[in-house]
């Protein structure tokens, strides 16, 4: 099965020399994310301290590198959602459930210590789609 990396152009400046990976990959209908934070189009870190506002970003950065490959978020079977503070969790999910409204995929929600220290959250997520014949 070969393997196909996505890098919307929106990400484009990713992966940064320090951090070796691919914004996301696909490869037999499967969909991965990479973990995507709250980097704007430029690189830097939005909505510093404010987890509603780098949940947003983030969730459109995982939503663009769906798109790459061929995806929606009613293809999303499996997210994961890495907070800096657990306690920030309500914020997080109220972001999350509006972009995914109804039928929402698989989530587990975990408190991390994140890459850098201005990050609040990080998210990935596992998509299918019929592969084109």
């Amino acid at each position: 099965m070969p393997r196909t990396t996505l890098r919307p152009k929106s990400l484009d400046f990713q992966p940064r020399p320090t951090y070796p990976y691919s914004p996301g990959a696909s490869g037999g209908g499967m969909i991965f994310t990479a973990g995507q934070v709250a980097w704007d189009e430029t690189g830097e870190v939005t909505g510093i301290g404010d987890v509603a506002a780098q949940t947003r970003q983030t969730l459109k950065n995982v939503v663009s590198v769906l798109h790459e490959g061929g995806a929606t978020v009613d293809d999303v079977i499996k997210c994961n959602v890495y907070l800096a503070d657990i306690r920030d969790f309500d914020v997080m999910n109220a972001e999350f459930a509006k972009v995914f409204p109804n039928d929402p995929p698989a989530r587990t929600t975990v408190e991390a210590r994140l890459a850098e220290a201005t990050m609040l959250v990080e998210i990935e997520a596992v998509a299918w789609v019929a592969p084109e014949s």
